[in-house]
Formats: C-alpha cells, structure tokens, sequence
C-alpha cells in the first residue's frame, strides 16, 4: 500500500506542468521579480536550455552515454530530463507570509491599507515576520492595482505531495483552495484522475483481501501513470497473491530487523556481532 501511494506520487510529480499552467502559473516578467528572485529565475532559464539541448539529441537517437559527453552533464540527470522528470515551471521564492496570504486579501478588501496595522493584525493570528515583510506586500499591492503587473509575476502551484493529500486523503472536506484546484486536474491531466482511482481500488483490493480483482486492476493499470507500479505487482505477483490469500504475514521478522538496527544505530553502527547478540538477548 505504501508502495502504491509513492508510485501515485511520481505520477503527480510527472504530471507538475500541466498542473501548474492549469492553475494559473503564467508568463513572468523578469522586471516584476525581485533582485533574489531574477536569480531564481536565470537559474531556472539556465536549465530550461540544459533540458532542451539535451531533449534535441535525445529526438534525433543519440545515445545516453553520447549525450553525457557532450552536454557535460552526469548519467542521472540526462536520464532524468529524457524521462520528462525534469521539466518544471517558474515559481517564486516561498515567503514566510504565504500561510497568510488569504487572511491579508481579506483585510485589503475590507479596506485595511496600512502596512503597519494589517502586520498587528496578521501577529495576532500567528505571524511570526517582520514588519518589513507585510509593509513590502502592500506596496507591491498599491503597484499592482495602479499598474497590469499582476499577470506577470510568478504564479504559485501546491507541492506534488500537497496535491497529492488533496487528491487522497484531503479529498473528502478540502477547502475551498483545494477544491478548486482539484476541479482543474480532471481537464488539465484526466490520466492523473485514472491513477488516483486505480489507487484507491488497489488500496481496497489490499483492505479487504480480494485476490479475485487484482488480475483485472493490473489489465486496467497497464496503459497509464501507474503502469510501472503495476509491472512491478505482475514481477512479484505471486507474493502478492500469497499476501491476500493466506493468514500469515511477516510482520514479526520485520519486527525484529527494526529491532536490530536500531540497537545498531545506538552505537552509531560500530557494533560487532558478539555486542549486539548480547544486547539483543539480554533485553529479551
């Protein structure tokens, strides 16, 4: 089950731009951005060519290992940038006013435009900034009003993993962010909707141990964003079968392996064989 949960976030993951233009990340104008964020941002242009230099060898079948040599870069990266796991949108810089953003939209709207007072509002709720911090966001909050600048700056997407819990756990009461964003995936990415649902049937198949379904569930996994968890369910199949059909499990072995290295990390893994077996069994 915990192996399914991970494969459906690598889905998510590879699903990260189509997810991002679906919610509104759009074209960014360097002139907007901070001087932090303009080196964010030549960073990230920086790596938009890297990705495409690379995706141009790779389209005309250059090998992987030709690839590394010319464009100078390791194994592991330009495996992942042929596998599309690289590519992502500009984002700006996280700031510790994020978790507040709707609270101090709220107030401008009701007509708190003074800096000082929306930062004596947000410290009683839980800010924890300085004053600086809001009195920057009302002036860029007058320029944007006064100006056409909004669209240009970076626009913000949840994390993969936040998307994720939106999409699984959240999903039953989300809040009103949450569930807008995930009225959007459905039309931006339906295969990433198909692997949520495969993911909540395989975690029913596990719960209620029905070994009968799980033929049709790794047929139906087989052409989408889960079909790489799924050929690894068909390689050990019959561990898994074994699993919803017989009463035994090996949760005691693991059990005791957990056991046995934590000991071992109380000694910062410098124990020989005679010290743990005298731990172990003198504890027993």
């Amino acid at each position: 089950m915990e192996n399914a949960s991970a494969a459906f976030l690598n889905a998510v993951r590879r699903s990260m731009h189509a997810i991002r233009k679906a919610v509104g990340v759009g074209t960014v104008d360097p002139a907007s951005l901070s001087a932090a964020e303009r080196r964010q941002h030549s960073g990230w242009l920086l790596r938009e060519a890297e990705n495409a230099s690379i995706l141009a060898l790779a389209a005309q079948g250059v090998a992987i290992k030709e690839i590394m040599r010319r464009v100078d870069k390791s194994r592991g990266l330009v495996r992942q940038v042929v596998r599309g796991a690289r590519t992502d949108m500009f984002r700006g810089r996280m700031s510790s006013l994020d978790p507040f953003l709707a609270r101090l939209e709220t107030a401008w709207a009701d007509g708190c435009l003074n800096g000082a007072a929306l930062w004596r509002a947000m410290k009683l709720v839980g800010f924890t900034g300085a004053l600086r911090v809001v009195t920057e966001w009302a002036t860029r909050k007058r320029k944007e009003e006064g100006t056409a600048t909004r669209d240009k700056r970076p626009g913000r997407a949840p994390s993969a993993r936040r998307i994720a819990r939106m999409m699984t756990s959240d999903r039953d009461k989300p809040s009103k962010t949450a569930a807008r964003t995930i009225m959007m995936i459905p039309e931006a990415v339906p295969d990433l909707t198909k692997a949520r649902d495969l993911l909540d049937r395989f975690h029913r198949i596990i719960q209620h141990r029905k070994d009968d379904r799980l033929e049709q569930w790794i047929e139906d996994a087989k052409h989408g964003l889960m079909k790489s968890f799924a050929s690894g369910i068909v390689q050990d199949q019959a561990a898994v079968t074994a699993a919803l059909t017989e009463p035994w499990s090996n949760g005691q072995t693991e059990g005791q392996n957990t056991k046995l290295k934590l000991v071992k990390r109380q000694m910062y893994g410098r124990a020989g064989l005679d010290l743990l077996r005298a731990r172990l069994l003198g504890a027993v």
